[in-house]
């Protein structure tokens, strides 16, 4: 479904929302809340699942544990895994086949590696059969404004990578819950920054958090900087996201991918109120 609209500078618009079109996620400025919320209302669990990254990153994983959620990721056609480094290519292997994809972490979870070593680290990851690696940046970078170190520091990860893979993804983790809490407007500019860097280095995706900050996870506020800034770039949001309701405001400020543990609760959830609302509806209230 094509959707033409007047944004906010009042110019016109085309292109294809991820509700109405699952394969494409980019538009090039949030669509309206009009628009969004009739998007809402004819969510299709299909259309949801391929927004979802089946998350588990917690340190104690086993590859039990993991198993588990590639089996959830099969059923339910989520857009990727997103795992640990260490099990990518027993991953790859068990997904071959399915619609969902392999992603891992570089940087996890705080960021503080040395360029060359999360370079390294990406580079591996996508040689094992990562087909997305989210990178955790170096977060003194943003909150200083260092527009040139951090695009630096991407770039080295984003060549590593795409030498191994020219088709991988890329996605940046900025922490947005702790640059917003920096005083000022100094978490906006940092955002803004990250943005900036991100688009040069030629990411594909800026993502919230890596949801073990202590800062916390995602926030409305946080993807719609995001996506003010983003001049192009999908956005994750990722953290605290447990519940459909927590799922809609991300996607409604303008998130494109929604990195969870929740994933499956989140379906049944949707599932149910779509059954809700048919049996409604056949009763004639």
């Amino acid at each position: 479904m094509e959707v033409s609209s007047t944004w906010n500078n009042g110019s016109q618009r085309k292109g294809r929302h991820p509700l109405f079109h699952v394969e494409q996620y980019r538009l090039p400025l949030p669509i309206p809340h009009t628009l969004l919320e009739v998007a809402m209302t004819i969510l299709t669990p299909a259309a949801l699942a391929a927004m979802i990254d089946h998350t588990i990153l917690k340190a104690e994983a086993t590859l039990t544990d993991v198993d588990k959620v590639l089996a959830e990721c099969r059923m339910h056609n989520f857009a990727s895994a997103c795992i640990n480094p260490i099990f990518v290519k027993q991953a790859q292997q068990k997904l071959a086949g399915s619609a969902s994809r392999v992603c891992t972490v570089a940087g996890f979870p705080i960021g503080s590696n040395k360029s060359t070593i999360k370079a390294i680290e990406a580079s591996s990851a996508v040689k094992d059969g990562a087909a997305e690696v989210d990178l955790v940046a170096h977060l003194p970078y943003l909150a200083a404004g260092d527009l040139e170190s951090a695009r630096n520091e991407y770039l080295e990860v984003a060549r590593a990578a795409r030498a191994a893979s020219p088709a991988v993804i890329l996605k940046l983790i900025i922490e947005s819950a702790y640059l917003l809490a920096l005083p000022g407007e100094a978490g906006e500019r940092a955002i803004e920054t990250a943005c900036i860097a991100a688009r040069q280095a030629g990411f594909d995706f800026v993502k919230t958090s890596t949801g073990f900050h202590p800062a916390g996870g995602a926030s409305v506020r946080a993807v719609e900087l995001m996506a003010k800034y983003g001049g192009g770039l999908k956005i994750k949001a990722s953290g605290g996201i447990r519940t459909l309701a927590d799922a809609k405001a991300m996607i409604a400020a303008g998130a494109t991918r929604l990195g969870c543990s929740a994933g499956v609760a989140i379906m049944a959830e949707l599932a149910g109120s779509q059954s809700a609302g048919e049996a409604s509806g056949r009763s004639g209230y």
